[in-house]
């Protein structure tokens, strides 16, 4: 196409998930059930950690309600435009500023989990490893900073993502083969050479999913090392419970990632049921393989609820 004939996108339309159409009250009801549940699970750790003094003041309880909150958000970014699109042909159409907008909140709240993940990985490592100088070490400005840091660098991320994807022109079509505006699909649409985009994309995806994955790994090798050295099968247990909820959190997570993005040739249809595990059925998931592993999680949780049980029939 001649540069002087391009006419330039002003919406894109998003295909959704494949196979959805045939029966899309039944998914609607699915996804609305699981956008609900996520959302009140997340809001309840969320709470409970801020309405428990002794919660909110610990650096792995203060993490915990970043994750929450992250969690929420990266739901809310994509469910609801998978629940318009289920509606009607209308709800599957974004603005060009809405696609960009998406992409960026898409990529600023995986990449900012990504970060805060490896952060609890080390809170674990100090907590386990150094415990005499765990306080000393991850203080509450410590923890603060930490937080910050990785919202900042997230944010710093996805400005980078998005920059690389837009600055292509695009002119037709319009047609996204996804559920949500991300990289793969988007870059399909340009009308110009993505090569070199997608080598740097995937270079800067791949060194911060692998740079994270490789400090949580050393983290826990590290922590593995500590707890084979105590000598009581209480001891071992104890500190064993204090991570499995992260590790497991972590596997769930960096798992479709790496799938999607390091399998170019995958097909749609695996593609997008991979990533709506990893965007809407990990962040259910992760409140309540917290909760349910977590004994002082447990028993703030009960508090809460019958802190405003009292507070109703009073």
């Amino acid at each position: 196409m001649e540069p002087g004939n391009q006419t330039p996108v002003t919406e894109f339309i998003l295909e959704g998930l494949p196979n959805t159409r045939e029966l899309p009250s039944l998914f609607f009801l699915l996804f609305l059930l699981l956008y609900l549940l996520t959302l009140l699970g997340n809001t309840l750790t969320l709470l409970t950690v801020l309405c428990d003094p002794r919660l909110h003041a610990l650096p792995m309880y203060c993490f915990l309600g970043h994750l929450s909150f992250l969690d929420a958000c990266l739901s809310s970014v994509t469910v609801p435009k998978i629940l318009a699109g289920l509606v009607g042909p209308g709800g599957r159409a974004i603005s060009f500023g809405g696609c960009v907008a998406q992409l960026y909140a898409f990529h600023f709240l995986c990449s900012t989990e990504c970060f805060l993940y490896t952060v609890m990985a080390y809170d674990r490592f100090l907590a386990i490893c150094h415990p005499l100088r765990y306080s000393v070490v991850m203080s509450r400005k410590t923890c603060l900073w930490l937080a910050a840091g990785t919202w900042l660098t997230g944010s710093i991320h996805a400005m980078i993502q998005a920059f690389l994807t837009f600055r292509l022109p695009y002119c037709g079509p319009n047609h996204v083969e996804y559920f949500v505006c991300d990289i793969p699909a988007m870059l399909k649409l340009a009308c110009a050479n993505t090569a070199i985009n997608q080598v740097v994309i995937l270079a800067n995806i791949g060194a911060v999913v692998a740079g994270c994955f490789l400090l949580i790994c050393v983290s826990y090798t590290y922590i593995a090392s500590a707890i084979l050295k105590i000598r009581t099968a209480q001891g071992r247990q104890r500190a064993f419970s204090t991570c499995s909820a992260h590790l497991t959190l972590v596997l769930l997570y960096y798992g479709p990632p790496v799938f999607i993005y390091l399998h170019p040739s995958s097909s749609q249809a695996s593609d997008g049921v991979v990533a709506v595990f990893y965007t809407a059925v990990t962040p259910l998931l992760n409140p309540f393989i917290y909760t349910l592993r977590n004994k002082e999680m447990k028993k703030a949780l009960r508090k809460l609820i019958c802190g405003q049980t009292l507070s109703l029939h009073a």
